[in-house]
């Protein structure tokens, strides 16, 4: 107390015993109210028992200590019990991070996680552990955020410096409040007034003590033990001297028990005062002996600890009291009822004897036979009840018995397995307690062994990771060098059979201008073009660049098959072609085409999807992409069952165009596999695809071509009701009216519109056609009647499907410009026109490069207006339908003079006709 002068202590300070303001880390109950919210300038404590997760072997598992945080150092000490002087251990809370896990199999629990290990802690319940979260987040915060402490900072400066540190701490709290509501102080649980709880009971005491720590619990339990005896020498010392002025026995003690934890209580007269606060003073001041390191307040709690004993004494003295009192209470309603009954019987006998009548105290009388007969009749149900308790009893005795010999067997049972473990422990024992020098020392050989071993393939393990390290980078390096070289032999391949392309083609150019010139060089010329047919690609194929097999995935002949002699060399030459552009296109193009498609799961239209449509549907996608497209043409159209029922009609009657249908299946694309073979189902698929689309369009019936387009729909497709809806959405949506009519009025006029395109997008090549006389509809009608089926390579085909499904007959006319514009150097070149039409035979068939003939028809022939494909449309079907007026009046003039003359043909003279009809 000699520093009392020097500084005027606080209201909360004045009440408190000199030994609890030597420590400035005591505090009092109140205060712990106040951990979660710091409104002083003085810092409050933070302490309270948690379980820590700990220990190994059997004693493995939640063990009490008691925490106490040192603001000093930012160390969050533990101890086993409040009373220690001396911690276990601390935990560095300055590089610690705070984990909360929802999953856990028991409320409460959190963990600390330092550089060095990972504590688990578990609270009493989730607001004590959400508490200690956001204490020791605002502890930690305050560590690092307050300035490094001076060696003697003035009373001044540090009154100067509360006003800033408690501004801080207000903002980290509002920081803190936005992410998580401050907690409550839990009552009783934090802080001093924890302290004054009993320690939490666990399931054994040996499970609580630290055996990492057996100096430090021997050194606290002495401590504890010479605590008790100075506390008890100074209770039944001054206490003892107090209690005969109080006049009650628990007096003496109250100061020691109310010291610590009132400390808001007014301060009293100092000559009354000063007798309370000497009477703790000395054991406070004599044993100190506490680590400098970890202040705690034992001197305080060790004379509460007396106190604590007493109430303990005293709740179990209450405890049988209130256990005394309740018997008594029993007793009193027993007395009471049996007090009633006395007094019932006692109304009934005056009721008897002050009846003036014997009549009324007949009544009375059978009023008590009548009460005594229901009695009767309850003692007898009693009784019945009580035999049937008895037999019950008796057969549960039964059940007891029987229970019990089973025990007796359980227990005899349980009795042979104790002596057999018995004699199996004390054959161990004795082989343990055998001297077996030499097994423990081979065993330690053995055990080093093992770790030579252990080291050894640790090494190794090492030494292969590091390997199969190089090695993958190595395998890498070569794929992709092998990658780089396929790509080249495929790029130098193609340009191979180009550059043989070309030679064979000037070797047919050579044939073609010898003539029949006689000498030696027409035979060199020949024997060059038979070694040149003879001459395979076999030493090509064995790198294994995807050769160009025999049919497509579609089932068309990959190279067409020419029955002329002439024009055998020409199929060599696209062979080669169709070789050098399909090695060209199989890394360059197709494998970016396919992963934009494989982007492609929901179809939109947008100008997206139209490029990618020109550009080609890959096979794997193009099924869908076809429903898709065919959906949106006829979903007015489609109705569930439409395509059974015309064949069930079918079935039924038999439609006049099924005879045309027959004979037109078998010169169903004769180069395609799928039509050809005996034993292929495609047949029968496009027949009844056929007889179908005749009954639901009578208009038409059926049509040459029209088996083309549906055998292409079911090549692709495969399922012949999407076909059949595939052929109504060329005939009825996207073609003109009229175009497969008797008069193919619609067809006529599209030739003519595509006379008047080439005019104006190829004015040379129209010219050099109109200078031999040349009419391309002879040529592109069958174009326009089926879709290039018949004249294109099934690779461009589909490809141009793919655009003509999505956006109209216009791609049919782009396509045919660009045919024409992508042989037209050819054309102009041939000078006679009987070589022309030979070339416009077959010449369709020699385009290999789709890429080349898209770019011409999308890019090279725009622009492309849609508004002047309707315009020479209408222009050129109103002359068409002109023209048929006056042929059908010419026609009928022809007819009137016919039976104006009235002449018969002679006998013998019929039409061809007539005679097949007659045979």
């Amino acid at each position: 107390m000699e520093d009392a002068p020097e500084r005027t202590p606080s209201s909360s300070e004045s009440t408190q015993s000199p030994g609890l303001a030597r420590e400035p880390e005591v505090a009092s109950p109140g205060d712990s109210q106040g951990c979660a919210r710091p409104l002083d300038s003085v810092p409050k404590k933070l302490c309270g028992y948690l379980s820590k997760f700990g220990g190994k072997g059997p004693i493995k598992g939640w063990k009490c200590r008691w925490f106490f945080y040192d603001e000093r150092k930012c160390h969050l000490y533990y101890s086993r019990t409040a009373q220690d002087a001396n911690p276990l251990d601390s935990i560095d809370l300055s590089s610690a991070v705070f984990d909360c896990k929802a999953d856990a199999e028991e409320e409460g629990t959190f963990e600390i996680k330092t550089p060095s290990r990972v504590i688990t802690l578990k609270a009493a319940t989730k607001q004590v552990m959400l508490y200690w979260l956001q204490q020791l987040q605002m502890k930690r915060w305050e560590f690092h955020d307050s300035p490094p402490a001076l060696p003697a900072a003035p009373a001044a400066a540090l009154a100067e410096n509360g006003p800033t540190l408690h501004l801080k701490l207000e903002q980290e709290e509002a920081e803190l409040e936005e992410f998580l509501c401050p907690v409550k102080t839990p009552t009783g649980l934090v802080g001093a007034a924890a302290a004054l709880q009993p320690v939490p009971a666990m399931p054994s005491a040996l499970q609580n003590i630290s055996l990492k720590h057996l100096g430090t619990e021997i050194q606290n339990t002495m401590h504890n033990i010479r605590g008790n005896k100075q506390v008890q020498a100074t209770a039944h010392g001054p206490l003892m001297e107090h209690s005969p002025q109080s006049g009650e026995p628990q007096s003496g003690e109250q100061p020691s028990i109310s010291d610590p934890s009132i400390p808001e209580k007014e301060p009293e007269d100092p000559a009354k005062s000063a007798p309370r606060s000497s009477v703790p003073s000395g054991p406070t001041q004599k044993p100190k002996r506490q680590s400098n390191t970890f202040p705690f307040f034992s001197d305080g709690l060790a004379r509460s600890r007396t106190a604590q004993e007493k109430v303990v004494a005293l709740e179990q003295q209450v405890l049988m009291l209130s256990k005394e009192l309740k018997s008594q209470k029993e007793l009193v309603i027993i007395l009471h009822k049996a007090l009633e009954a006395a007094q019932q019987e006692k109304r009934a006998s005056s009721a008897y004897l002050a009846a003036a009548e014997d009549r009324d105290r007949l009544e009375l009388v059978r009023h008590k036979v009548r009460q005594i007969a229901e009695l009767n009749q309850r003692v007898e149900a009693l009784e019945q009840g009580r035999e049937r308790l008895a037999h019950e009893a008796g057969l549960r005795e039964q059940q007891v018995q029987a229970l019990q010999q089973n025990v007796q067997l359980l227990m005899e049972k349980n009795q042979a397995k104790q002596q057999v473990i018995c004699k199996l422990a004390q054959k161990l024992t004795e082989d343990l307690a055998q001297p077996a020098d030499s097994d423990f020392l081979s065993q330690q050989e053995k055990m080093e062994h093992l770790k030579d071993d252990m080291e050894a393939y640790r090494t190794q393990n090492r030494f292969l990771n590091s390997e199969i390290h190089q090695v993958t980078k190595i395998w890498r390096k070569v794929a992709e060098k092998e990658k780089a070289l396929l790509t080249k032999c495929a790029y130098l391949q193609a340009r191979s059979c180009q550059v043989e392309s070309k030679y064979l083609a000037g070797l047919r150019r050579l044939q073609e201008a010898a003539g029949a010139e006689a000498g030696d060089f027409p035979e060199l010329l020949q024997q060059l073009i038979q070694e040149a047919l003879q001459w395979e690609a076999g030493e090509a194929d064995s790198v294994g660049l995807s050769p160009v097999s025999e049919y497509d995935d579609y089932g068309f002949l990959t190279v067409p098959d020419y029955e002329m002699e002439d024009l055998k060399l020409l199929a060599k030459i696209q062979a080669l072609e169709v070789r050098s552009h399909h090695l060209l296109a199989l890394e360059a193009v197709e494998r970016s085409l396919r992963d934009r498609w494989a982007t492609q799961t929901e179809l939109v239209p947008s100008a997206e999807l139209k490029q990618l449509l020109r550009a080609g549907v890959p096979r794997e996608h193009r099924p869908r992409v076809w429903r898709w497209l065919v959906h949106r043409r006829v979903q007015h159209l489609q109705a569930p069952g439409c395509y059974q029922e015309l064949l069930a009609r079918g079935r039924a009657c038999e439609h006049p165009a099924a005879r045309q249908i027959e004979l037109d299946l078998n010169r169903t694309f004769p180069t395609n596999k799928h039509f050809t073979c005996p034993t292929s189902s495609f047949p029968d698929k496009l027949r009844r695809v056929l007889l179908a689309f005749s009954w639901q369009n009578p208009t038409i019936g059926y049509c040459q071509g029209l088996n083309r387009l549906a055998a292409i729909a079911l090549l692709v497709l495969e399922d012949e009701e999407s076909a059949f809806w595939c052929l109504v959405a060329i005939v009825e949506t996207i073609l003109p009216a009229e175009y497969y009519s008797k008069t193919l009025t619609a067809s006529q006029a599209d030739q003519r519109v595509l006379q008047d395109l080439l005019s104006e997008k190829l004015p040379r090549l129209t010219a050099h056609l109109g200078q031999h006389c040349v009419d391309l509809s002879l040529i592109t009608f069958n174009w326009f009647l089926v879709v290039f089926a018949d004249s294109l390579i099934s690779d461009i085909l589909l490809r141009v499907w793919d655009a003509f499904l999505y956006e109209g007959t216009k791609v049919v006319f782009r396509y045919a410009l660009a045919i024409f514009k992508y042989n037209e150097e050819a054309i102009l070149r041939l000078q006679d026109s009987l070589e022309i039409y030979q070339y416009l035979r077959f010449f369709t068939k020699t385009i290999c490069d789709s890429r080349k003939l898209m770019s011409i028809a999308f890019n090279d022939m725009n622009p492309f207006p849609m508004k002047q494909l309707r315009q020479l449309r209408a222009a050129h079907r109103e002359r068409l339908e002109a023209e048929l007026r006056e042929l059908e009046l010419v026609k009928a003039e022809y007819l009137q003079r016919r039976a104006s003359r009235g002449r018969a043909p002679p006998e013998g003279c019929v039409s061809e006709d007539e005679g097949e009809g007659d045979s």
